[in-house]
């Protein structure tokens, strides 16, 4: 028996929020559906909490769960759950009145944001995800009756200005939630909520892993309007999975179950690699479970790549790609998070924000990097092949994420003169270091064939130093960025001054031979540095030679010739570098040069011979020459003299 009916008022800051609510704030009316399904969610973990602690009365917890209900005649979807459900006095405070939750604060921020999506973005912060109904609906009937109590209420509203409450006798423990409808042919274009496949769609979508089971009948989700027996009781059937494996504890998940699971969120036919599964607890809760893939996407390198794990709250499914809890050089990292502390709404730029999901990606990303290092530990022929599909974005971390740059300098599997076929890690070349080395050397360039054969390595070569051999793109930024490895500096053998002998210990001989040259060449060099003034800024003898006549260095802060290159494909304007041309005292052709200058310095061909020494070792290092033609030219004319 229903009491007399009590209107009330609206307050004039909640009318415009809810016109806000329904004509602007959410752009994807479906969500509805999820706010009502997670309201009910949470009705039933309450009910059940009390329940184990003995406070509620008479509460039947043999079957909780969530019903879903269609009448396509009166155009009304239901959304029932048998949980905790509200007194009078509740539906006043969690309902009646949303100007509790802020709504002032809520509509000063609408007001300062520029469009419907930022005003999206902040709803989820006031707690007022229920009035998303009227996206759909033209007016709402809520009945509930709170456990352990006799009396039912019920609230109902068009979102207009006014709510109506009256008692309700002999409502059954818990809230359905009944909507009716707005046309499908409205002015918003609605969907047809009353179709059995959107309903599935929806909580396939977002509700999937709702621990309760949500249920609707067979025969009403699928109606078609067809004339069918009507006294047959209709199959009911359950729309979500349940199945939230990040949920339970590892030991009670099976390696075929984690894989199904992959393949299904990831849309790759393989296995993971590598699985991880964790949950914090604390001040901030959530579960995790991360899986490294067997193989690269196919965009793994695009622009347009997607990046980022699913988040849910509370099992409730929020977004796809979330990059505020995965960095961009772990985007091949797929997987779910699962935040107890969250509201369903929050939005991309609130995440990115915040510092306790800042405080969730760093505990990720040292999770994933943990893993992948017991991989490396453990098994190098798998590490091996991991490092081929990810290796080249795992060194952008190094560049993205100094406060990780340490443990990804352990994961980091490079090329070195050490052994042409496996790579070695960082930790392995330091062990191997000469006596007296206190630097790692390394050298970039656009191929390893490139880096192999260039005049700088020769030395090096000779005496037995280990060389990284670096040529991917990303090389040529991490290297000149990152101090140290285990207190040992990074030092390019391209640049600044390197002197083996003296790394060493040069005896007093080498060092007498060193002071003899040196005399020799004291004229021939100052005229070689103006002759060439326009390409270099130096020209001194060189340490790192033994077969090439001449090549070109930089100075320890210059950027590469490759790096330069780079910068230039991309647009940016890049002033021009000067660097220092290194000549081999012992190589035939400077001895020559030498020898025909101190003959005769004004020799005009002079002049050209050092062009063409300047060239040549250009070309060695992979550079392009500023004038080709006239390189070749001078180049065929002093041939043909020699000939």
């Amino acid at each position: 028996m229903a009491s007399s009916v009590e209107t009330l008022e609206f307050q004039a800051e909640t009318r415009q929020l809810l016109r806000l609510v329904i004509h602007s704030i959410y752009s994807n009316k479906d969500i509805f559906l999820r706010e009502l399904i997670s309201n009910a969610s949470d009705a039933l973990d309450k009910l059940r909490l009390e329940s184990l602690a003995g406070s509620t009365v008479g509460a039947d917890t043999s079957d909780l769960h969530i019903a879903l209900e269609v009448d396509r005649e009166a155009r009304t979807l239901t959304v029932r759950d048998n949980g905790i459900g509200m007194s009078r006095d509740d539906l006043v405070d969690l309902i009646g009145t949303i100007a509790k939750s802020g709504t002032a604060g809520l509509l000063e921020k609408i007001k300062e944001s520029q469009d419907a999506a930022a005003a999206q973005s902040l709803i989820g912060q006031f707690g007022v995800g229920f009035y998303s109904a009227f996206m759909v609906a033209d007016k709402v009937t809520l009945r509930t009756r709170r456990a352990g109590t006799d009396a039912g209420t019920q609230w109902e509203s068009d979102g207009e200005g006014t709510y109506e409450l009256q008692a309700v006798d002999g409502l059954p423990v818990g809230t359905s939630v009944t909507l009716h409808l707005k046309p499908v042919d409205g002015e918003d274009g609605l969907a047809d909520y009353l179709a059995g496949w959107k309903i599935r769609q929806i909580v396939k979508q977002y509700s999937d892993f709702i621990r309760w089971p949500i249920r609707m009948a067979a025969e009403g989700a699928g109606s078609t309007g067809s004339d069918e027996d009507a006294a047959a009781e209709p199959a009911v059937e359950t729309l979500n999975s349940m199945k939230a494996l990040w949920a339970r504890p590892r030991s009670e998940v099976t390696e075929a179950e984690y894989t199904e699971f992959y393949q299904q969120i990831s849309h790759d036919w393989l296995a993971p690699a590598e699985t991880i599964h964790m949950r914090a607890e604390g001040t901030f809760e959530y579960e995790a479970l991360l899986f490294v893939p067997a193989q690269a996407p196919f965009d793994l390198f695009s622009r347009e790549t997607k990046r980022g794990v699913q988040l849910y709250v509370k099992r409730v499914f929020i977004m796809d790609d979330c990059e505020a809890l995965m960095p961009n050089y772990l985007r091949f990292v797929k997987g779910v998070v699962d935040a107890h502390d969250l509201s369903l709404n929050i939005s991309r730029e609130i995440l990115q924000h915040d510092r306790q999901i800042q405080a969730v990606r760093r505990r990720l990303v040292k999770k994933v990097l943990g893993a992948l290092k017991s991989v490396q530990a453990n098994d190098a022929e798998r590490y091996a092949k991991l490092w081929d599909q990810f290796g080249r974005a795992l060194k952008e971390g190094l560049v993205e994420d100094p406060d990780n740059s340490q443990a990804l300098l352990e994961l980091l599997s490079l090329p070195s003169t050490h052994d042409t076929e496996r790579p070695t890690t960082l930790r392995d070349y330091v062990e191997r270091m000469k006596e007296g080395q206190d630097a790692i050397y390394y050298l970039t360039g656009e191929t390893r064939a490139t880096v192999e054969n260039s005049p700088h390595m020769e030395a090096f070569t000779a005496k037995g130093y280990e060389v990284l051999v670096l040529s991917d793109p990303i090389d040529e930024i991490w290297a000149d960025r990152i101090p140290a490895f285990d207190g040992h500096r990074f030092q390019s053998i391209a640049k600044g001054q390197v002197d083996l002998d003296e790394a060493a210990g040069e005896d007093e001989e080498a060092e007498a031979e060193r002071t003899r040259r040196e005399q020799d060449f004291a004229e021939l060099l100052p005229w070689l540095t103006s002759a060439l003034s326009e390409q270099v800024k130096q020209v001194r003898l060189s340490s790192r030679l033994t077969t090439s006549a001449a090549c070109i260095v930089g100075d320890a802060d210059d950027i590469s010739p490759t790096l330069e290159k780079m910068f230039r494909a991309t647009g940016q304007e890049m002033p021009p570098v000067r660097r220092t041309l290194e000549l081999n005292p012992g190589h035939p052709l400077i001895t020559a040069l030498r020898t025909s200058y101190a003959a005769d310095p004004a020799n005009p061909a002079l002049t050209e011979i050092a062009e063409l020494v300047y060239g040549g070792a250009l070309l060695a290092e992979g550079g392009d020459l500023p004038d080709p033609a006239r390189f070749t030219r001078l180049l065929t004319t002093h041939l043909t003299r020699g000939l």
